[in-house]
């Protein structure tokens, strides 16, 4: 019997212990909405100082065709990212251009100059259900620096996940132009 009584006790008191650890208002499921605050921010830039930047183009696809038609398409989300490597030094980012498949300027990200702390990085969000941009969008950054720095890794990912399909990747940054050290 008491071994019985034992089990109870021991019982109830692990019941206690589970439900008090619980979250009980975020299921599994249901995520909080996380905002990242990005740590960007405003500075005023003198062209005199900078010793370096580049003009990079990056691919965004916001769909792809599949199932052998371009009547099939799988509307794809997209993040541009773009990281400071540089272990001691800023860099400032002055342009983030969206455009279209055509060429035509969707919006303009960036509207003064930013600065992007060593070792830091931010992103930009095209959703899944934005196609404005088209099969053929791409994203324009200008970044430069007033000291010499590591280049830093400026890349999209898309990602969709519809029905039981799901497919992601990457698309690097092609450098346009070079601007050159000032001696």
């Amino acid at each position: 019997m008491k071994l019985k009584h034992d089990f109870w006790v021991g019982w109830a008191l692990g019941a206690i212990v589970l439900s008090s650890c619980s979250d009980q208002t975020t299921s599994p499921r249901q995520q909080p909405d996380i905002k990242r605050e990005t740590s960007l921010r405003a500075v005023s830039l003198d062209q005199t100082k900078v010793v370096m930047g580049q003009t990079v183009y990056v691919p965004i696809y916001s769909h792809i065709y599949h199932y052998n038609s371009q009547d099939q398409v799988m509307n794809l989300s997209a993040t541009l990212s773009i990281r400071n490597t540089d272990l001691t030094n800023s860099i400032i980012i002055t342009s983030v251009r969206y455009y279209d498949s055509d060429g035509k300027l969707i919006r303009q990200d960036i509207k003064s100059p930013v600065e992007l702390k060593p070792l830091a990085s931010t992103d930009f969000f095209i959703a899944a259900d934005d196609t404005s941009g088209g099969s053929g969008a791409n994203f324009i950054v200008e970044w430069v620096a007033e000291k010499t720095v590591y280049d830093p890794v400026i890349e999209a990912v898309m990602i969709s996940t519809s029905s039981s399909q799901g497919i992601s990747f990457i698309s690097p940054a092609k450098v346009l132009k070079q601007h050159k050290m000032q001696k």
